[in-house]
């Protein structure tokens, strides 16, 4: 994915003790966006905004708040998180890169 035209946020939002590290970005139009890297572990995230992650390189399964049930998702596919809900997201091995967009 390539984006044109946009503000890139320098400095990283590092979690877990830099096991999780984003970027965020801020199209033209106001959109806001992080995307970032997932090394391997279990981590768990809350949401505010509503949330795609499109999976750009490598692979996670996901568990939504409130389910049992967990998904696969590999590089070219996405998910979707409710706002005000969260997520378990895991990395079994290698690392996951995605794209976070915020849902209005």
């Amino acid at each position: 994915m390539d984006y044109k035209n946009v503000t890139a946020h320098a400095k990283a939002n590092v979690y877990f003790d830099g096991k999780v590290v984003s970027h965020g970005i801020t199209m033209e139009d106001g959109e806001k966006k992080s995307f970032g890297v997932i090394f391997p572990g279990s981590y768990h995230f809350g949401t505010e905004a509503a949330e795609r992650m499109d999976v750009i390189d490598g692979s996670c399964t996901v568990v939504l708040d409130g389910s049992d049930e967990k998904a696969s998702y590999r590089a070219g596919e996405h998910f979707n998180i409710a706002a005000n809900s969260g997520f378990t997201i895991e990395v079994a091995e290698g690392i996951c890169q995605y794209v976070c967009n915020y849902i209005d």
